[in-house]
């Protein structure tokens, strides 16, 4: 899917036992994470216990320049982010890394993922006279860490002491005066992973494609509650809190993942291809051409080509200048803006029956834009596919599926309602069973709860979509003017 559909946010981190350029590391670390989140980035380095850093909307090519590198400098650590906000809203104070200075020394934390219980840490921390700037979950955990920090003999320590109070989806980097600490949420929602460069510095990264970027060798992912510690003693791994089922997000097989990444143990690229495959088993049409939506729809659209024999076409040109600053402020913008962003090859298009692959449908009204383009460019006949369950329900672990409210699959019940609505002369999504075979025998298992509502951890009563930021913003006025204080 071009559009509509945000993870959000990528984590990066170096370890060098000797003083490195590993600013600019975590940069091209950044830059291969781009697709994770292009709202706002940050980078914090630490030399010799001094912390330096740099954070500011845009994508990473704006906001460093070779002037903030250079000011960032040498350092033995540094970790780095990449935003799309789903929990807290365009604030620079939200931006990552955040960075804290407490009684017993520095920490900088990145976070990929969402929590659940932000709420009641909070209002905890606020209670015990902790001050807020920004309105991210990524706040509460660093103030829940500080506060295990005080009264344990490390800051693994501390991690592993917060871990239990912390609930929902967690991968995350943490940086202080002389560690780099990666840890997981026990459920494992958000993927992490580490290697090593011909030099020796380590490395840690939300997908392999960032290790590749830095010419280090994969090592391992990082399990489903572990704490991986980095420092001069070398390497110590804490698994107190593995051994619960774990359920990565499938979704990050089919859209969040850059297709040359392996997560789990599984390519992503052939996981789409795989999702393309069951597709044309499950629901295969008579057409004279398949084609994807750039970019996640390719693979999958080679892999229903593959299993169908119907050709394989290019079907559309993504403009690759048009960036996250594209401000589209009206409905008739909006509506052009799909054209500026995708163009339709005719050629292979027009006067044949089309199977169109995309990885989802949410909202419709983008899928809507793209059916119209390829009925005007002379399509025959546009048969959709999509390698993605329907959205049924939201997500609270880091992505913006949204509420039912706003999902077609929940205002309009039928498939068959569907295709009326975006235009297509038929419609058919991936299986829930097609979807869990994505990565094939790698023996994972996987969150599926936007499909079905079934989550792996409970969510708290009444938890919905934004409830996090509305409580910030003061929609619980009512316990103040109480006069609770």
């Amino acid at each position: 899917m071009t559009y509509g559909l945000h993870e959000e946010c990528g984590v990066f981190g170096v370890f060098a036992e000797e003083s490195a350029p590993v600013a600019e590391m975590v940069y091209l670390g950044l830059y291969a994470l781009q697709h994770r989140g292009q709202e706002s980035c940050g980078i914090a380095v630490s030399d010799d216990g001094l912390f330096r850093q740099h954070r500011g909307d845009g994508l990473v090519t704006e906001v460093f320049s070779e002037d903030e590198l250079s000011r960032l400098g040498s350092g033995s650590i540094a970790v780095g982010h990449v935003r799309y906000s789903t929990t807290g809203g365009k604030n620079a104070n939200n931006i990552q890394p955040v960075v804290v200075c407490h009684v017993k020394g520095n920490m900088a934390l990145c976070h990929n993922g969402n929590l659940v219980n932000a709420n009641e840490l909070r209002r905890a921390h606020e209670l015990n006279g902790a001050i807020f700037h920004g309105t991210t979950d990524t706040e509460s955990m660093i103030y829940t860490i500080v506060s295990e920090r005080l009264h344990t003999a490390s800051t693994e320590e501390a991690v592993a002491c917060a871990m239990p109070k912390m609930k929902g989806a967690y991968s995350c980097v943490l940086m202080t005066a002389t560690k780099l600490i990666a840890f997981r949420d026990p459920t494992g929602f958000r993927p992490l992973c580490y290697g090593q460069t011909s030099y020796g510095e380590y490395i840690v990264a939300s997908e392999s494609c960032a290790l590749d970027a830095v010419n280090a060798r994969f090592i391992r992912d990082i399990q489903p509650g572990e704490i991986v510690v980095f420092s001069k003693d070398g390497i110590q791994s804490d698994c107190r809190h593995c051994g619960k089922k774990p359920s990565l997000c499938v979704f990050e097989y089919i859209y969040f993942a850059r297709p040359d990444s392996v997560i789990q143990g599984a390519s992503v690229h052939s996981a789409r291809l795989s999702a393309g495959k069951f597709l044309a088993q499950e629901s295969p049409a008579d057409a004279d051409v398949v084609i994807g939506v750039p970019d996640s729809g390719i693979d999958a659209a080679v892999g229903f080509s593959q299993e169908s024999g119907i050709p394989y076409g290019i079907g559309f040109l993504k403009n690759k200048y048009v960036g996250r600053s594209f401000i589209a402020p009206s409905q008739q913008m909006r509506e052009k803006a799909v054209r500026i962003k995708l163009n339709v090859i005719r050629e292979t298009v027009a006067g044949k029956r089309v199977v169109l692959i995309d990885d989802s449908i949410v909202r419709g009204t983008t899928c809507a834009r793209i059916v119209k383009l390829l009925r005007e460019a002379g399509a025959k006949e546009v048969h959709m596919r999509v390698s993605a369950p329907p959205f049924r329900h939201p997500c609270f672990f880091g992505t913006d599926v949204d509420s039912e409210e706003n999902l077609i699959a929940c205002k309009l019940h039928s498939t068959e309602e569907i295709a009326r609505a975006i235009g297509v002369d038929s419609l058919a999504y991936l299986s829930i069973d097609a979807a869990h075979k994505l990565a094939g025998n790698n023996g994972c298992n996987y969150c599926d709860g936007c499909f079905t509502g079934v989550y792996p951890i409970d969510i708290p009563e009444g938890q919905g979509k934004n409830k996090f930021e509305q409580h910030i913003h003061g929609k619980d006025e009512q316990r103040c003017s109480s006069g609770e204080s």
